[in-house]
């Protein structure tokens, strides 16, 4: 890749994708973007990638959008470009992919850059990292599906207060609203993403992946609705060659060895 504004290692089936900006806090312009979602998409077109890590280069996350390019005469996509074609699309890929994608944030996620993290399966950070909904402070809303997200992990009446007022909340207390999944050590952040990124790459990547299907339908589905789409997707499971390795593994009393199929 000619540009370098992403960066892509895949190691013991784990993808991690680094956005790769620090100079300006990992903060997206239209070829980050566009590359972001080339990238994603082929992790997920790969089958020997069976987790993703998504983290940020140097000091930040990534602090959303770099305006820099939005107050460009030339360079400015406008608005309706950088969501339909930009955020949008990265959103509904992390959403899409059948496969675990970890929010790694390995400093400040700030604007769209914390909601992309939001948007990730399982969210981890360390304990210097911070997260703000930083849109009111310029005049605009939330976007990156961040009031989709937020008030169903952490209730409306404080996604409204944090997106109103733009404060700035510390990974614990993410945790302790139920934001993210955990905090990590700064020091053992990065062995402890590799650990649990490769737990995950030796799991049973299609119950997995249909587990992830579930989910998602499951914030607009009624339960009757949902009720059937756990039966269909069982079944599903229920016939794959990881569902049988993890019967045997268990009535044979040793540890299964899931090919994620």
């Amino acid at each position: 890749m000619s540009d370098q504004s992403i960066k892509l290692i895949i190691q013991n089936q784990v993808a991690y994708i680094t956005l790769n900006r620090p100079e300006v806090f990992n903060s997206f312009n239209r070829e980050m973007a566009l590359l972001l979602q080339e990238t994603l998409d082929n992790c997920e077109q790969n089958e020997d990638v069976r987790a993703i890590v998504l983290t940020g280069e140097g000091k930040a996350f990534c602090a959303g959008q770099d305006l820099k390019e939005v107050t460009h005469p030339e360079l400015n996509p406008g608005f309706k470009k950088i969501l339909e074609e930009h955020y949008n699309p990265i959103i509904q890929r992390i959403r899409s992919i059948e496969k675990p994608v970890i929010g790694a944030v390995n400093g400040v996620a700030a604007g769209a850059g914390a909601n992309i993290a939001l948007a990730c399966d399982i969210v981890v950070a360390h304990e210097k990292v911070s997260f703000i909904q930083a849109f009111s402070k310029i005049g605009l809303i939330p976007d990156s599906a961040g009031t989709f997200f937020l008030p169903r992990l952490i209730g409306f009446q404080k996604a409204s207060a944090l997106m109103m007022l733009g404060d700035k909340i510390s990974a614990e207390e993410g945790e302790r609203l139920g934001m993210l999944y955990k905090v990590l050590p700064l020091e053992t952040f990065n062995q402890e993403i590799i650990a649990l990124a490769e737990k995950l790459a030796k799991m049973p990547t299609k119950a997995l992946g249909l587990t992830k299907r579930v989910l998602n339908q499951s914030l607009t589905n009624d339960l009757e609705a949902q009720l059937a789409l756990e039966s269909k997707h069982q079944i599903e499971a229920s016939e794959s060659e990881d569902y049988r390795e993890g019967v045997a593994a268990f009535v044979e009393k040793r540890m299964p060895n899931f090919k994620g199929k």
